[in-house]
């Protein structure tokens, strides 16, 4: 169905309130930052569920007298939020309608960024602004600087959150709000919204105020109702849009998975880049190649995969035979008789592998979640052109869980955080769309490696995943990163890593766009390892 265009000159919102038995300072002070918007072309709707409190009725009566733009519902008895918020949005005539919890805030300038917005993305269905919480000693704390719209991170918990701002003929479009989802009605919306939507726009900018208090649903981590309707808002989602699946719920406050199962397992070769190198790995001196595809065999559960080693010439000729010892029938070994060229040796590995789903994994790995596989295929969608995993370092702590750019840098997002840490907003508990992953565990369908030229022998050691990433999303796909896919990476932590200039020169030119900022990390982790720029070798006959 299509939705009329709104030039900005049109643009009139409905800020939706419902209520019950609200504290009379909060109601003022909501009311109050409604009021002051820059905007003048809205009206706010206030729906009493119900409270029978005679306080509240006299403050309603004070508002709606106080300023026309004021309307107020009042329901006869307490029918819950989802029905006071359809209430409310029976009644609103704005072309937009935006969600205001009853103790909450917004900036003067709140309406006016997302009339801006619109002037920008006229065919916006639902546009959503960074938040911050107010908490009772008055401080703004918490910082909340959302995403790009993320579709997958959303299927994790509601990260859009406030505020959100609706096209009305869109609500209108998916029935509004439902009953049975109550403490949840936002996020069944929002998830209902976002698969009719023609556009979701971010707006970062802080005009949300959440009050944090102890009646917050926040702060309520056993409230087992709101969470239950969570759950069912997403399996309902799954079932409108396909998705083979269940809902696990993942963390105290409103955090989800969703554990694929889809019907196939198409075959995956696992490419794995190698020299026949040793290390000592927990106290054993061990082939890390040797190792690496022991471990492949022993713990991964996924059914139909084979394993293809690309080999310097230096392997030594006993790690050759190791390794296909180890399963004649899953396992080839192919030589690489070249000088070391990282992008060229996979490249080769995927010309000579036998499946369409490509797995690139480093040769110093080792599986921990014997379902690691089946949780990066069952991510994969057409729009899908690459999934990373988490890996962690030999003691637990996080190594990797997407890559973060900014400011012409690029850094593995929560290097060095502890193996339980949440990070903010519980980014590191969900699956999500990400800037980029590493190449040392990477799934990627062989058409879409083809699609974007494989990857590119320009960047022989350093940021040829990074290339990779970029041009994979620079072709319309999105990458993905799932933290339930883990893996230990045996990469020295000390080591320090060495980048020449040349190679940080090349990628700054070539993608100098995608560097500026993430779109979808947008929390600045400490780097936790050095990383050593060295110079260029010159070439002959330059100075």
């Amino acid at each position: 169905m299509s939705r009329p265009q709104v030039q900005v000159g049109e643009v009139q919102f409905s800020v939706l309130v419902p209520l019950y038995r609200t504290d009379p300072e909060h109601f003022r002070d909501m009311v109050g930052s409604v009021l002051a918007q820059t905007v003048t072309s809205f009206e706010l709707v206030l729906v009493d569920d119900g409270s029978e409190d005679d306080r509240l009725t006299e403050l309603l009566a004070e508002a709606r007298a106080a300023d026309p733009r004021v309307r107020v519902v009042a329901l006869p008895e307490n029918s819950g939020i989802s029905a006071a918020s359809q209430a409310g949005l029976d009644v609103a005539t704005g072309r937009f309608v935006a969600l205001l919890d009853h103790d909450d805030l917004l900036d003067p300038r709140a309406l006016q960024v997302v009339a801006e917005a619109l002037t920008t993305f006229p065919d916006a269905d639902l546009l959503y602004t960074d938040e911050d919480q107010l908490h009772d000693d008055g401080s703004f704390r918490a910082t909340f600087r959302k995403p790009v719209f993320s579709p997958e991170r959303l299927r994790g918990h509601n990260y859009i959150g406030h505020l959100s701002v609706f096209r009305r003929s869109l609500l209108t479009e998916i029935g509004g709000f439902r009953p049975g989802f109550d403490g949840s009605q936002d996020y069944d919306l929002v998830l209902r919204a976002t698969e009719r939507a023609r556009s979701v726009v971010h707006i970062p900018e802080v005009v949300y105020h959440w009050r944090i208090h102890r009646a917050s649903v926040s702060h309520r981590s056993g409230n087992a109702p709101v969470f239950d309707a969570a759950r069912r808002a997403l399996a309902e989602h799954l079932e409108r849009t396909g998705i083979e699946g269940s809902v696990e719920q993942v963390h105290a406050v409103g955090v989800y998975r969703i554990r694929r199962s889809p019907a196939a397992t198409p075959p995956v070769t696992i490419v794995i880049p190698t020299r026949g190198s040793r290390s000592i790995v927990r106290g054993r001196d061990q082939v890390l190649v040797v190792e690496a595809v022991r471990s492949l065999l022993a713990r991964t559960s996924y059914p139909d995969f084979d394993v293809l080693v690309v080999a310097d010439t230096p392997t030594p000729e006993d790690v050759r035979r190791d390794l296909v010892a180890l399963a004649p029938d899953r396992i080839r070994v192919i030589d690489y008789p070249y000088p070391f060229n990282y992008a060229e040796k996979i490249n080769l590995g995927v010309i000579r592998a036998r499946a369409d789903l490509l797995l690139l994994l480093n040769d110093d790995t080792e599986i921990l979640t014997p379902d690691w596989l089946e949780t990066m295929v069952g991510l994969l969608a057409p729009d899908v052109g690459m999934v990373g995993a988490r890996l962690q370092y030999e003691d637990g702590s996080i190594q990797h869980l997407g890559l973060h750019v900014g400011r012409g840098e690029v850094k593995h997002i929560a290097e060095g955080e502890p193996a339980d840490s949440t990070g903010p907003f519980a980014d590191l508990l969900v699956d999500r769309e990400t800037s980029g992953v590493t190449g040392a565990c990477v799934l990627v369908p062989r058409r879409v490696f083809d699609e974007v030229g494989g990857l590119s022998t320009a960047f022989a050691v350093n940021f040829n995943d990074v290339d990779f990433g970029f041009k994979i999303r620079e072709a319309g796909y999105r990458v993905l990163v799932t933290p339930h896919a883990q893996l230990h990476h045996f990469e020295s932590r000390t080591r320090r890593r060495r980048v020449t200039a040349t190679e940080v020169t090349r990628l700054r030119r070539r993608w100098a766009h995608r560097l500026k900022v993430d779109d979808y990390w947008r929390y600045a982790w400490p780097a936790r390892r050095p990383v050593e720029v060295v110079p260029a070798a010159p070439r002959p006959g330059c100075m």
